[in-house]
């Protein structure tokens, strides 16, 4: 699958999913660390990936957009943000959700759940 990180999660995750065979980029690789979050969603979009973030503004821009794609997936209500933690949270329910994210969703994971809503948010 291919990934971009928001600067919100450590680019440790980038390189996780790297090492998991993933292509996954960090902002801050491309120079677009002080990037908004409509510029990183747009770089989302063009470039097929799946937004990974803890930033719930982009779950609002897929709103009012009305897009089915880029994915968003956020990770909420993390006591341990570490890098780590976050992968195997996410590499351990990415077979769950992967049909998901390739069709157009908002996938949250949290600790204890993990939530999916397809795409285009109040579309038919």
């Amino acid at each position: 699958m291919r990934f971009l990180v928001d600067n919100a999660l450590s680019p440790r995750l980038a390189e996780g999913l790297r090492d998991a065979e993933h292509d996954a980029v960090h902002v801050r690789d491309l120079g677009l660390a002080a990037a908004t979050d409509d510029e990183i969603f747009d770089l989302a979009a063009t470039q097929d990936r799946i937004l990974l973030s803890e930033d719930t503004d982009f779950g609002t821009i897929l709103a009012l957009r009305a897009v089915r794609l880029p994915s968003v997936l956020l990770f909420r209500r993390m006591p341990d943000r570490r890098a780590r933690t976050l992968l195997a949270l996410l590499l351990a329910n990415l077979g769950a959700v992967s049909a998901a994210l390739d069709a157009g969703a908002v996938v949250v994971i949290e600790p204890e759940r993990v939530r999916v809503r397809r795409l285009p948010i109040g579309g038919v």
